[in-house]
């Protein structure tokens, strides 16, 4: 392992690759130069000798000062203190003002503050400090720069603190609970073997309007491969701006009313067949789900549209641009070729070349029908919104994003220039895993972020947030700083780099601010220090599990006033067993089994009757759980969700699950297809199916829920 000379450090450092770090055992550690020189290539940097590191120095060192205006100027409204500084020719005036987002300008006044000047190619240079307004409105303004030279720049103002919407401030109790869900698992009777954004609209009518439910949180729902196989994983998608057509209710698209006979006839009997497998506890078999899907929605697709439908189309496709034009192509391409974008014909690898134009134009038919289906999800989203803000829900259908997208995606395809190439995100070894991990998604490139005024992401955060009153962002401190692994490295070989996460944070607080939604981040495991503090101040919640909640130097489960207020408080995450299953010891049997301890089994159910041991003595003094009920296994998941309602959160997640009785993991970290992660249907303790129709009449279902709303509405845990 080569060690960094001083100049290949400095220029790590300035572009926020971390050249130590302190591992999961709090030691020290050093990259090796191998490793920072491939994570510079993949920034775009030439350092792969001491002279080209030099001078990717001198150019990295003298950048600010070879142009007017940043690129990008992000301040927090309210914050003080926000300035810029502008480079012109040294002692030469300069005009700076602020061409508002809704019109208008404000000028910036000049601060009494020298900066001593530079050459810069041969021209003395000088750098003029202006302060931004403090009151400036927030959004997306321009900076212009003019005098004997100009320039301009995106001007983002963002909140000073988000914190819940007015709908949730503005209840009885300041606090909503809902369900959360894995949507393709969530199946009715009208389901073609996969829940749909039907199911997700019944789903959030029911727990709004019977039991008070504020929000129903769902997996992330993003596009996944238009052709199988398809990806599985809802965290590994082909895009996270766009969504996926197999949660689509084809009996709700309009055109189908009025098809002819034949077309009406040979939908019903797709829909007949998928329909009977949603009666069985068989793994979900998307391929299957989507082909038939697919070929029903060709079917409605040639249909003739109405003008004032046509009209809304046409809109949608304005509004959503070359993103959506992109988006539609990969998919057109992909269903034609079958086969990852790196392996299509080298002309059709880069968006912009002129044989993906030609090859746009000789697939008009299928661009468009991928189009299509985006505004019918665009339709249903929006009605499922309806419904569960209809139900009385103050936030309704809270949305996940997952933290990165498939390699060979649509996004890797469409924005090659914003995703480094080369390198992929993972995580540095730990407790639970010690040889680390490579999640093969391509992270965003920070310095192109910048330089394109964070375009690409605002995007992507705008249309999720379109349809939704909250959205989960997960792996929350990628926000801050991603694991980078040089592609045939080891995860063990990667680093950090450095996002800035005033920029990332505040775009994503700016866009919630105007949908008027709550943000979430998932902030478990090992957490930077200040990263916590930082998401707190600006109003963004964290998120807390029951199990993780302990006094770890005591050994002992925190008392509920010891949780965080910030946050949404659950039970049980995705990645854990249903809090039945965990209460059986479903976790341990499943990773004996798949040959994933670490330690003898004995020792780990050992560890574990402790550790539960000392979670029922908890729900006993605090007065949650009866004594004679400490062997009820309802009586114990009901007791343990009144300890989580007496907490501070001001967001309580039930895992739909829980209320139903299912054992089964949704997802076994540390697998892939040695279990089936991502395909199991919602299914009660006996493993038989619970279908929405079953669900709301199940009183197993509905006593979880009364628990739950009534603690909220008393205003403590509801003690039995």
């Amino acid at each position: 392992m080569s060690a960094l000379s001083a100049e290949l450090s400095e220029l790590a450092d300035a572009y926020g690759v971390a050249t130590d770090f302190h591992d999961w055992q709090g030691e020290q550690r050093r990259p090796s130069a191998e490793t920072i020189t491939a994570v510079l290539a993949a920034l775009g940097v030439d350092a792969a000798t001491p002279e080209a590191a030099r001078t990717a120095l001198e150019r990295v060192r003298s950048a600010a000062w070879r142009r007017v205006l940043p690129a990008c100027v992000i301040v927090r409204q309210g914050a003080g203190h926000a300035s810029v500084g502008v480079h012109v020719p040294h002692r030469s005036a300069v005009l700076v003002e602020v061409e508002l987002e809704e019109g208008g300008t404000r000028p910036l006044e000049q601060a009494d503050r020298w900066v001593d000047p530079q050459d810069v190619d041969g021209v003395l240079t000088g750098e003029a400090t202006f302060t931004v307004p403090d009151d400036l409105p927030l959004g997306y303004h321009r900076l212009r720069a003019s005098g004997e030279v100009s320039g301009e720049a995106l001007l983002v103002v963002t909140p000073h603190s988000l914190g819940l919407p007015p709908s949730v401030r503005g209840s009885s109790t300041g606090r909503v609970w809902g369900f959360a869900t894995q949507l393709y698992s969530t199946r009715s009777r009208s389901s073609w073997a996969l829940g749909d954004l039907a199911d997700l609209s019944t789903l959030a009518a029911w727990s709004g309007r019977e039991h008070g439910a504020g929000f129903v949180l769902v997996n992330p729902l993003h596009a996944a491969e238009p052709v199988p196989p398809m990806e599985p994983s809802p965290y590994l998608p082909a895009t996270r701006r766009f969504f996926n057509p197999v949660y689509l209710r084809v009996e709700d698209v309009a055109e189908l009313a009025g098809a002819p006979d034949d077309v009406r006839s040979r939908v019903e009997e797709l829909a007949a067949a998928q329909q009977a497998v949603s009666l069985t506890p068989d793994p979900i078999d998307r391929d299957a789900v989507w082909a038939a899907k697919r070929e029903a929605l060709e079917l409605v697709h040639a249909l003739a549209r109405s003008p004032e439908r046509q009209a809304a189309y046409d809109a949608f496709r304005e509004r959503e641009g070359d993103g959506l034009v992109d988006f539609a192509t990969w998919c057109a391409l992909s269903a034609e070729l079958d086969a990852p974008w790196q392996e299509w014909p080298e002309g059709l690898r880069d968006p912009a070349s002129a044989e993906v134009a030609a090859a746009r134009e000789r697939l008009a038919d299928q661009v468009d029908f991928w189009s299509w289906l985006q505004w019918l999800l665009d339709e249903q989203l929006t009605a499922a919104q309806a419904a569960a803000t209809g139900s009385g829900m103050a936030l309704g259908i809270m949305h996940d994003l997952a933290v990165g997208v498939h390699p060979s995606s649509a996004d890797a395809w469409a924005l090659q220039s914003a995703l480094a190439q080369g390198v992929s995100v993972g995580a540095p070894p730990d407790a639970y895993n010690q040889q680390g991990q490579d999640w093969s998604q391509p992270p965003w490139r920070p310095n192109v972020l910048a330089e394109t005024g964070y375009a690409a992401y605002r995007a992507m955060i705008r249309t999720i947030l379109r349809h939704s009153g909250g959205i989960r962002v997960d792996h929350v401190l990628g926000l801050f700083r991603l694991w980078w692994v040089p592609t045939g490295s080891a995860p063990t070989e990667g680093t950090y780099v450095r996002y800035d996460a005033d920029a990332l944070v505040g775009i994503l607080a700016l866009e919630a601010s105007r949908a008027g939604a709550v943000v979430v981040g998932e902030d478990l495991g090992t957490v930077e220090p200040g990263v916590r503090d930082f998401l707190k101040d600006r109003g963004i919640l964290g998120t807390s599990i029951l199990w993780f909640e302990r006094d770890w130097d005591r050994g002992v489960p925190l008392r509920p006033e010891q949780w965080r207020e910030l946050s949404l408080a659950s039970v049980t995450t995705h990645d854990l067993p249903p809090t039945a299953g965990y209460l059986a010891g479903e976790h341990i049997r499943l990773r004996d089994e798949l040959g994933l301890l670490t330690r003898p089994v004995e020792e780990e159910r050992a560890a574990d009757a402790e550790e539960q041991r000392s979670w029922i003595d908890a729900l006993l003094s605090e007065g949650f759980l009866r004594a004679e009920d400490r062997d009820d296994e309802q009586a114990v998941v009901e007791a343990l969700h009144r300890l989580v309602v007496a907490t501070p959160a001001l967001l309580v997640g039930v895992a739909l699950p829980d209320a139903v009785g299912e054992r089964r993991a949704i997802n076994q970290p540390g697998t892939f297809r040695e279990y089936p992660n991502w395909k199991l249907p919602l299914c009660d303790g006996s493993g038989e199916p619970v279908l929405l129709e079953d669900l709301v009449a199940d009183a197993r279902a509905n006593s979880l829920a009364r628990v739950v709303d009534e603690g909220l509405r008393h205003g403590v845990g509801h003690r039995s």
